[in-house]
């Protein structure tokens, strides 16, 4: 069995692009999956650096197989959008510079396009909302968690950046999880646990793992860590979202 199927628990589920609604009226477009069944909520999925690529889509598709009306907005839109990168170390490269991009616009940055997405979520799962980030994403997530309305509940995957400096100052409006590998070069572990120090109220769990231990198109997948942060993170949502 392998590992989207067992993520499934062998349900399937499809996804379509939809345009989101920006205050500011840009074009921002994001991946949606619905569930063939009921309805439990929403689910916003957070991107990496990666685009709203093959992972990002399915871990879309999951969430819609766990009745969660699950929307990922592409946050590279305003800048090149339809990005879909894989994880060679091209892409590493090209992931990076959009980052760079990204991060350098203008305050509110990319926020108002994740309060979109939550809005939209919303709508379409029909009652609370939760987002999940992965990497970048994670730190976007984080910063949606401590700026945005209308989330129930945030899970950070590795979220790059947000236990150092300015970030791990922020303060979250709804609980929040987060998943961290000891083995993550990218993320520190003194890092982790001086925010997990400074944040009681944040869910901090580290995993035996590398960075990237959630997706299962890159070497780092770690199937242990990803089922247990999975476990996590849907009864986080099941108790606060539906």
């Amino acid at each position: 069995m392998n590992g989207i199927t067992h993520y499934l628990d062998g349900v399937n589920a499809m996804g379509q692009w939809i345009d989101l609604a920006p205050a500011d009226g840009a074009a921002v477009r994001a991946w949606a999956a619905l569930p063939e069944g009921p309805v439990h909520g929403g689910v916003v999925v957070v991107q990496e650096i990666f685009g709203v690529n093959a992972h990002i889509r399915a871990v879309a598709d999951r969430f819609a197989a766990r009745g969660y009306a699950a929307v990922a907005p592409d946050l590279f839109a305003r800048l090149e959008p339809g990005v879909d990168l894989g994880y060679s170390a091209q892409d590493m490269d090209q992931g990076r510079a959009l980052k760079t991009r990204a991060e350098a616009l203008p305050a509110p940055g990319l926020l108002p396009d994740v309060q979109a997405a939550v809005a939209e979520a919303a709508r379409l799962g029909q009652g609370k909302v939760g987002v999940v980030g992965f990497c970048w994403g994670g730190l976007m997530a984080w910063r949606a968690a401590c700026a945005l309305d209308g989330i129930a509940a945030t899970a950070c995957y590795y979220g790059g950046g947000m236990t150092v400096g300015l970030e791990a100052a922020r303060t979250p409006r709804s609980p929040v999880i987060a998943h961290f590998g000891r083995r993550d070069a990218h993320i520190p572990q003194d890092g982790v646990q001086a925010f997990a120090r400074a944040h009681p109220e944040v869910g901090v769990h580290v995993y035996e793992a590398d960075h990237g231990f959630n997706c299962d198109q890159r070497g780092a997948y770690d199937e242990a860590a990803a089922m247990a942060a999975r476990d996590r993170t849907l009864a986080f949502f099941g108790r606060l979202v539906g």
